[in-house]
């Protein structure tokens, strides 16, 4: 089974057993997660796609690491006016990897 979840203003397409790396969270290194914005559910034929959200359905994982990722270099520069500015820039993230996907059943 396969979800579509929204956190930090992004999209993950994520199934049981995978390690995303998403926007930072404030939890522990071991702690469990639930992700509740689910906008897509299903196993092939059998999807159910949410209006902006699917009702009952829960991802569940586990957080594994808080980390940064690789710095981004950012210049500005201006020909001919001996101006140039550099700055860098380094994302916080979270490792999580998904345990569960479950749905309400009627």
């Amino acid at each position: 089974m396969q979800a579509v979840i929204k956190t930090g203003g992004k999209q993950y397409r994520v199934s049981a057993g995978d390690r995303i790396r998403i926007e930072s969270l404030q939890a522990e290194a071991g702690d469990e997660v639930e992700f509740d914005q689910i906008l897509m559910l299903g196993n092939g034929e059998n999807s159910k796609a949410g209006s902006p959200v699917v009702e009952g359905g829960k991802v569940s994982g586990r957080v594994i690491a808080h980390g940064r990722n690789k710095k981004v270099r950012i210049i500005k520069f201006k020909r001919r006016k001996y101006h140039m500015k550099s700055q860098g820039h380094r994302q916080n993230y979270t490792e999580v990897e998904i345990t569960g996907i479950s749905e309400l059943t009627d």
